[in-house]
């Protein structure tokens, strides 16, 4: 009986360590990475400002149709530390998945014009933050064009340093050392989620030990979008676990961990 009683305490302080094994900086037990679509005018009015107020840092992947009014003010994001990462010039996606031109369609792709499609993005966006070694999502979170998928294309072409793909409020990555660089999953949503059901995504990433990546689009306006008062508690929640809980901008959590686990 004893025999036994140490052994359940041995499996059961192995099973515990196994789900927080993972070190985060700073004795932090989880991160948080916050992401945001389409260069949208309500993350410039309402994300920024809130994120700003709490000296928190998110990753915006921009996409070529914003105002060219907004130049400056994209680049005084980047400049306060804010991530500006690749969506492409013209965002291509399945027909069936978004109304858009017939030309900028993903079916009218192949891999050749996906890959130059990115690159020229990669030199919009370094004439307007001056930085490289840029991370990526799939628009529409597909990662296939006429017919082909280009994962590993993208990952040979030397372009991009991480991809983001998509995922439900299931996508805890529980342990970040067996972490695809090029398919790294976040939670996307398009129910409107308030602010109880974030919080419960955060709090699922806490229990895990590892990492929780949001895929947000609008805020307090726009499309595909969250209250601003849904994402300031988010953000307060964050705030108030902060000793806890890294947040950190895309590209800044996968050098952690690219550094941490020897992996590329």
């Amino acid at each position: 009986m004893q025999k036994f009683i140490v052994c359940l305490f041995l499996f059961v302080t192995c099973e515990s360590y196994s789900q927080h094994s993972f070190l985060w900086p700073d004795n932090k037990k989880a991160a948080i990475i916050l992401t945001y679509d389409d260069a949208l005018t309500s993350q410039l009015n309402i994300a920024i400002p809130q994120l700003d107020s709490l000296h928190m840092k998110g990753t915006f992947f921009l996409s070529g149709g914003f105002a060219g009014a907004d130049i400056t003010r994209w680049r005084n994001a980047a400049t306060n530390g804010h991530e500006l990462g690749n969506h492409t010039l013209y965002h291509p996606c399945l027909s069936g998945t978004i109304k858009t031109n017939p030309r900028f369609s993903s079916e009218q792709y192949d891999i050749y014009s996906i890959l130059r499609e990115i690159e020229m993005m990669n030199k919009m966006l370094y004439a307007i933050d001056g930085k490289g070694n840029r991370s990526y999502a799939y628009p529409c979170t597909e990662t296939v064009v006429g017919g082909k998928d280009y994962v590993d294309s993208l990952r040979l072409s030397h372009q991009i340093k991480y991809a983001r793909i998509g995922g439900d409020e299931n996508a805890v990555i529980a342990d970040p050392a067996k972490l695809d660089f090029f398919k790294v999953p976040a939670w996307g949503f398009a129910n409107n989620p308030g602010a109880e059901q974030l919080i419960n995504f955060v709090k699922k990433v806490q229990q895990s030990g590892g990492l929780g990546v949001f895929m947000f689009h609008g805020v307090g306006g726009d499309y595909l979008s969250v209250t601003a008062q849904a994402h300031k508690q988010l953000l307060q929640y964050l705030y108030e676990h902060k000793d806890e809980i890294w947040v950190g901008t895309f590209s800044e959590v996968m050098d952690y961990i690219e550094k941490t686990t020897g992996k590329k």
